[in-house]
């Protein structure tokens, strides 16, 4: 942990996969941000007693886990609140807040399809985010106007102002710079 440049960069590979299943467990923006940083400090103070080991899960998994946790008990919070301000209300008053413990909907994390395709896309970022910093700017303006917003290779060479046949070989190299960068962090991470 005293590698300041490894945390930062686990915190930029897992950060958005964590913010995301919050807010798609129906979570506002401050609330997910808070189950974020519970999740990177939980992290932090139980990382060394974390095994790598096949038949009790992997990493992701057991981040995925820790998320759910933290969703579970923003939801609690929430409800024990709505229960507070309901029983500090006058009971004559029938039509306040009792219903609407009942319309705060249940976390929506339990799809592991949804967190691997999340862990997916998150991996494609961070790939590209790396090629991004080690290409020249502009043939990574190309391949990302021609591979990534498929944009006619002509229009990518007349704004660009570059060869159309550089532009096919640009778009080849980096796609393949790309798929290798890829590979490198599944197998890095797992």
């Amino acid at each position: 942990w005293k590698d300041a440049a490894s945390w930062e960069e686990f915190y930029r590979l897992y950060r958005k996969l964590v913010y995301g299943l919050a807010r798609r467990a129906a979570l506002n923006h401050n609330e997910a941000e808070e189950v974020t940083q519970d999740v990177f400090k939980r992290v932090a103070e139980t990382i060394h007693n974390f095994e790598s080991d096949p038949q009790r899960g992997s990493f992701r998994g057991w981040l995925m886990n820790l998320t759910r946790w933290r969703v579970a008990d923003k939801f609690r919070a929430r409800r024990a609140e709505e229960h507070q301000i309901a029983a500090s209300r006058d009971n004559t008053n029938t039509g306040s807040t009792a219903g609407s413990i009942e319309r705060i909907p249940d976390p929506q994390i339990d799809d592991e399809a949804v967190w691997e395709n999340e862990w997916q896309r998150n991996v494609l970022e961070v790939a590209l985010g790396r090629l991004a910093r080690r290409v020249p700017a502009k043939q990574f303006q190309a391949f990302d106007l021609y591979a990534r917003q498929s944009w006619p290779v002509l229009r990518v060479s007349r704004e660009l102002g570059i060869n159309p046949a550089s532009v096919y070989l640009i778009s080849h190299r980096l796609t393949k710079q790309l798929k290798a960068e890829v590979a490198h962090l599944k197998a890095q991470l797992g």
